[in-house]
């Protein structure tokens, strides 16, 4: 949680498809939008414990998954031999930027940090519980599908701010 508050994009390393999709990228890819984004914004890359890999709950503060191509009867790599494929392809993307000087892939917006993504879920849930949309004893998927949702969408900070305005508004006016 407080390692990934700065970080406007979070991409974690899974070998396990998910019931609820999440964007998958490839090492060489997720290099990229490492080596992009890093320009004008903090980046993380997330990888789980070696045993049982990332759970769903850290999976959810993710914009993409990373997956490494291997073997299907040997899907899952040990965590150093993955930490040493992505740093290898973050390096490659990084003398490959190096060499042809281009910035014209630098994002022109910056999206709202992970720690301000969380204090929206938070809000977000807790409006849509007191609107009667989201059953707290029976809450499905709602909240996971919503992430996955805004996690695509990126908002930037001033995008943010927009929404929790209209959730505020939303309390207010339930209030009434």
């Amino acid at each position: 949680g407080t390692a990934l508050a700065g970080s406007q994009l979070v991409i974690g390393a899974s070998a396990r498809c998910r019931s609820i999709p999440c964007p998958v990228i490839e090492p060489a890819e997720c290099a990229g939008q490492l080596l992009m984004e890093s320009q004008r914004a903090e980046v993380a890359i997330l990888f789980g414990c070696e045993r049982s890999g990332l759970s769903n709950e850290e999976i959810d503060r993710c914009q993409s998954l990373v997956q490494i191509p291997s073997n299907p009867e040997y899907g899952s790599l040990n965590l150093a031999a993955a930490v040493q494929i992505i740093c290898y392809e973050v390096l490659v993307a990084h003398r490959a930027h190096e060499k042809s000087g281009d910035d014209a892939k630098i994002p022109d917006y910056v999206p709202a940090a992970a720690d301000e993504m969380e204090r929206f879920y938070e809000h977000l849930e807790r409006v849509l519980v007191q609107l009667g949309f989201l059953n707290p004893d029976n809450p499905r998927m709602l909240m996971r599908r919503l992430r996955r949702l805004y996690n695509r969408a990126r908002p930037d900070e001033n995008e943010i701010n927009i929404l929790r305005g209209i959730l505020t508004a939303s309390e207010q006016g339930s209030r009434q």
